[in-house]
């Protein structure tokens, strides 16, 4: 592609993998999402199974920057399965959530470690380099990127990034119910940062009302919710992510129907329900277009 980003969907369940013919077209792979350009190496966000079959469009030694929102089992969990990272001279940089327990590293070998695990990190054919993140703005090659810490169950991040003249936030996990003193319709500063006037937010949205309520604590939210972050914040489009594994084909679709719906009345943007295996052509805004 000439300019922009392709956005490419490899995962989009959150809590964990699911598989089934109830699920063959959201796909059950959890979060992962990668940004491509021709010029850079990629940009990975987040760490689930749908990083597997991402190993399929890698070609040469693998280079790539990783930015992961938290360490929750669904986000981590495509790590030692991509197989580019078993090449000598692989290299995968990881910006992910400052951790109370010690640094992001080590944090993690805590999760991929025997008898959890066969191996370690650093015994990865390739080159895993974590750096401890926070509310950041930093550039990986010619991308700016900003960081900020959103609701959610433990240290989490969500992302802006930046690139070609086109914007991507990122907000995978995010439960207003984790603070309850916050309305349910409170959107936090930080939020409306990440946000603002985006090409393309990409948005927890694992809840529908009735779930909602009693799982409010999970750290999660209604679809309602996300639909209301993409009005409030200005973006421009709207990919719903992180669906529950209860949601099969027929539910999402019924999901989906009803975001578009809620989104036309109140005046908020287009929205689509991110399967596995979608991509996305974001293009630079032509100056004076209406």
């Amino acid at each position: 592609m000439s300019g922009g980003i392709r956005v490419v969907f490899n995962g989009v369940r959150g809590s964990t993998p699911c598989a089934g013919p109830e699920y063959a077209r959201f796909g059950g792979h959890s979060a992962s999402v990668a940004l491509e350009t021709d010029d850079a190496f990629p940009i990975l966000l987040d760490l689930g199974t749908g990083l597997r079959p991402y190993a399929r469009r890698c070609s040469g030694v693998f280079h790539g920057t990783v930015l992961l929102s938290h360490l929750h089992w669904d986000h981590v969990q495509g790590l030692p399965f991509f197989t580019p990272l078993h090449c000598e001279g692989a290299t995968l940089d990881v910006h992910g959530p400052r951790q109370d327990d010690g640094p992001l590293g080590e944090v993690f070998a805590q999760m991929m470690r025997p008898p959890f695990f066969p191996i370690v990190p650093d015994q990865l054919a390739g080159d895993v380099r974590f750096h401890d993140t926070g509310d950041d703005d930093f550039p990986i090659g010619h991308a700016k990127v900003r960081s900020r810490w959103v609701r959610h169950v433990g240290p989490t991040l969500g992302f802006r990034v930046e690139l070609n003249g086109v914007s991507v936030a990122y907000v995978p996990d995010h439960g207003p119910g984790c603070k309850p003193e916050h309305p349910d319709d409170y959107i936090p500063s930080e939020m409306l940062e990440l946000c603002d006037g985006v090409d393309l937010l990409i948005h927890d949205a694992q809840h529908t009302k009735a779930e909602y309520e009693s799982k409010r604590h999970w750290g999660h939210c209604t679809i309602e919710y996300a639909v209301h972050v993409a009005r409030e914040s200005g973006a421009r489009r709207l990919a719903l992510f992180h669906h529950d594994p209860a949601h099969d084909d027929k539910t999402l679709e019924g999901i989906e129907r009803g975001a578009i719906e809620y989104a036309a009345r109140i005046g908020a943007p287009g929205v689509i329900a991110a399967y596995e295996g979608l991509e996305l052509d974001l293009a630079p805004a032509v100056p004076g277009a209406g």
